[in-house]
């Protein structure tokens, strides 16, 4: 909204001035001048007291940071992988090609599966949100148990309920050592 009046702008303490001009050294008068709130904008207020992101964002969040890391720890797994398949008598252009071709393919394959399984995690996790309305970490660990079991459901009843413990305690594990990073690494 654009301000009538050049003084009351100081009042209000939740916008700020927005000069649409600014960097163009442009003067403009005080009424062409527009306040913009400084906090996020909520259609319901309801909305606004949940500090979390939204079952998109966490969908793309896990999936991408899960196939980024998946895909450096199997391209670096797959370097050492390169490096043991050397064979006497390999030149150096043949060596750096058995290292790129075993680092693309354990990091395409490492990628792929832990990407696979933020995308479970991410997907448990805001359906569980959505069923209990609330976020604590419990709700991780739900999560954590709900991703290894689907995760190796196909494989059969025992390895699911095996890969959805540990799902479980890995996912509780990762929550607690955020809850003790947070308390004592001031950052």
């Amino acid at each position: 909204m654009a301000i009538n009046h050049g003084s009351d702008h100081e009042s209000d303490e939740n916008t700020r001035l927005y000069h649409p001009y600014q960097s163009y050294q442009v003067p403009i008068k005080a009424q062409y001048l527009y306040k913009l709130p400084t906090s996020p904008e909520f259609l319901f207020t309801e909305e606004s007291l949940k500090q979390r992101r939204s079952w998109g964002e966490n969908l793309t969040f896990y999936t991408g940071v899960g196939y980024l890391g998946g895909s450096v720890a199997g391209a670096t797994a797959g370097v050492f992988s390169g490096i043991r398949s050397f064979e006497n008598g390999d030149t150096t252009k043949l060596k750096i090609n058995r290292i790129l071709n075993s680092s693309g393919q354990a990091g395409r394959t490492w990628g792929n599966r832990i990407g696979v399984l933020g995308l479970i995690y991410a997907g448990v996790e805001s359906g569980v949100v959505v069923v209990t309305d609330k976020d604590d970490v419990w709700t991780s660990v739900v999560a954590g148990l709900g991703t290894g079991a689907v995760y190796r459901a196909a494989r059969g009843v025992r390895s699911a309920s095996v890969a959805g413990a540990l799902g479980g305690v890995a996912a509780g594990a990762v929550v607690a050592g955020k809850q003790v990073f947070k308390r004592y690494a001031h950052i």
